[in-house]
């Protein structure tokens, strides 16, 4: 009998968590898992003073079903400066239900919120979670998969319906997109493995694994 897990996804802004792992999130809601998202900020207000990026998170979130979407009001751009608050704020958002499995940043980014992220998630993850897995961001570097989640048709559809909610972000171009997640697998998995993929199976998200813990099975 398959045990319903808790998913904790830390990103430092909106549209992090669906453009790395929007397949791999769906899945493990379709598996019965329960899957939060925690965003560390919620962007700059609009000049209206508007929470335009707020809104679209949730609309994604309906998407994939995402059962908790929750932000952290760190200012954008300025994680450097505030690393005591975004630590409680994670301990915090894993005190409201201790995740089995984690995700975060990759620590080794160039953007530094990416990087902060990274480096606190995994910190708070270490002492709180059991499972801890790093995502790769647009600009990760030095980030050597270990974990690559193929996707299907569905599951692609279902990522970009959701990354289609972010109409505030014009960098978010899906016919380049789209090639990079076709091209992911293929830069790390041998062809001849690659042939043996089941058809559709065209799209991919990858990961490395921090830590998982594995318990023996009981009769």
């Amino acid at each position: 009998m398959t045990t319903s897990r808790s998913v904790l996804v830390a990103v430092a802004h909106p549209d992090d968590a669906e453009l790395a792992m929007g397949m791999r999130i769906r899945d493990h809601v379709l598996a019965g898992d329960r899957v939060r998202v925690h965003c560390l900020t919620a962007g700059h207000p609009g000049t209206d003073g508007t929470t335009t990026r707020r809104d679209e998170c949730l609309a994604a979130a309906k998407i994939l079903g995402i059962g908790s979407y929750t932000f952290s009001p760190i200012p954008d751009t300025r994680f450097t400066d505030h690393r005591g608050a975004i630590n409680a704020a994670l301990f915090e958002a894993f005190a409201a239900e201790r995740p089995d499995t984690v995700y975060t940043h990759h620590p080794d980014d160039q953007h530094l919120d990416h990087a902060v992220t990274g480096e606190e998630a995994t910190t708070v993850a270490m002492r709180e979670a059991a499972d801890l897995i790093h995502f790769r961001s647009p600009y990760s570097r030095n980030f050597e998969p270990n974990l690559h989640f193929v996707g299907t048709p569905e599951l692609l559809a279902a990522k970009q319906t959701a990354l289609a909610c972010f109409a505030s972000q014009q960098q978010l171009d899906m016919t380049v997109f789209n090639g990079l997640t076709e091209l992911a697998y293929r830069q790390h998995i041998h062809h001849r493995v690659v042939e043996r993929f089941p058809d559709g199976a065209h799209g991919a998200e990858m990961f490395r694994t921090v830590r998982q813990i594995v318990h023996a099975s009981r009769p």
